[in-house]
């Protein structure tokens, strides 16, 4: 690939999640999560390059729209998606040249049942843009792991993420899906508090990105 797109435009917020040093040591470009009108404000100010949508804003005001993807593309531009809104539209998009990475991706494009809000956060207004709520994703890969060390069973793990669904993403907390869980199953306190101390284990949306950052598949 030239030099030309050697570097990289990101739009992420909260998936970031203490990695920006890694982003910058790896010619990453950082912006805040994307919002209609971005994409075509960046390529109208650049020399076609790489751009990568992470996060994006969508409840305070209009989400990346799809035009606008395929006018950077038109213009020359390589766009991925990954992690959270990004995944969502790498899936949307793939046959129009955006290109997908990751598991919450292929999560995204594998199951038809998969709903945008399950990648979904409320988070601080200016950087860091620090989580105020947990994406369900992230639960049902939590879940998973206390299915899996036989603290939950399969009839309560689908009860409670049919419960989860119902809730505005906002209002999924770490404290308030540990007390349903724990309501389920509080014989179990101590175990379910020691995979909660080791949370981040289970957040698909940053491992996907600090993956991307450590293979840099746009250089390949």
């Amino acid at each position: 690939m030239s030099k030309l797109n050697s570097s990289c435009w990101m739009f992420v917020g909260p998936t970031l999640n203490g990695a920006a040093s890694i982003a910058k040591e790896n010619g990453v470009r950082l912006l805040p999560p994307v919002k209609r009108g971005d994409v075509v404000r960046l390529v109208s100010t650049r020399r076609p390059g790489v751009m990568a949508i992470v996060d994006g804003q969508f409840h305070q005001c209009l989400s990346v729209g799809h035009a606008e993807i395929r006018f950077a593309i038109a213009k020359g531009w390589q766009v991925w998606g990954l992690s959270s809104m990004g995944a969502i539209r790498a899936c949307e998009m793939g046959h129009m040249g955006m290109h997908g990475f990751g598991d919450v991706y292929e999560w995204f494009c594998r199951d038809d049942d998969f709903r945008d809000d399950e990648v979904a956060l409320t988070h601080g207004p200016t950087a860091p843009y620090s989580a105020l709520s947990e994406p369900l994703i992230h639960i049902r890969v939590w879940f998973g792991e206390l299915v899996k060390k036989g603290l939950l069973s399969v009839t309560q793990e689908k009860r409670l993420i049919k419960e989860l669904m119902s809730m505005w993403f906002g209002d999924r907390t770490l404290s308030r899906v540990r007390a349903m869980v724990l309501a389920t199953i509080p014989h179990h306190a101590p175990e379910v508090n020691e995979t909660l101390a080791v949370f981040d284990r289970f957040r698909l949306k940053s491992h996907d990105l600090s993956d991307f950052l450590r293979e840099r598949p746009w250089i390949g």
